[in-house]
């Protein structure tokens, strides 16, 4: 294989996985918070109750939210990629930081 088809594939991976992210965010409430890369000069101000920016930077802002479609409201909100945060992942957390 070639470098350039190297590069494809793994652009096409990192896609694919960014993509499967914001649907598991749409989809479930499994994430306590989310992380919204590029959101709207007006996002901030459309949060859903019960949510609350938890940090940020240039590009993202962190949120932790309570209730259902947490994920759809901030898509709503102006988020334009929402992933989920705050999942254990495959393996558990050691007892004392559950």
């Amino acid at each position: 294989m070639t470098i350039r088809r190297w590069a494809l594939a793994l652009a096409c991976v990192v896609a694919g996985w960014v993509g499967t992210l914001m649907l598991v965010m749409v989809a479930t409430d499994a994430a306590p918070g989310a992380i919204v890369l590029f959101p709207k000069q007006n996002f901030v101000t459309n949060l859903p109750d019960g949510s609350a920016v938890v940090g940020g930077g240039k590009a993202w802002v962190a949120v932790r939210g309570e209730g259902p479609g947490l994920g759809l409201a901030l898509y709503r909100a102006g988020g334009r990629v929402v992933l989920p945060a705050g999942l254990p992942g495959c393996l558990p957390l050691p007892e004392g930081q559950r």
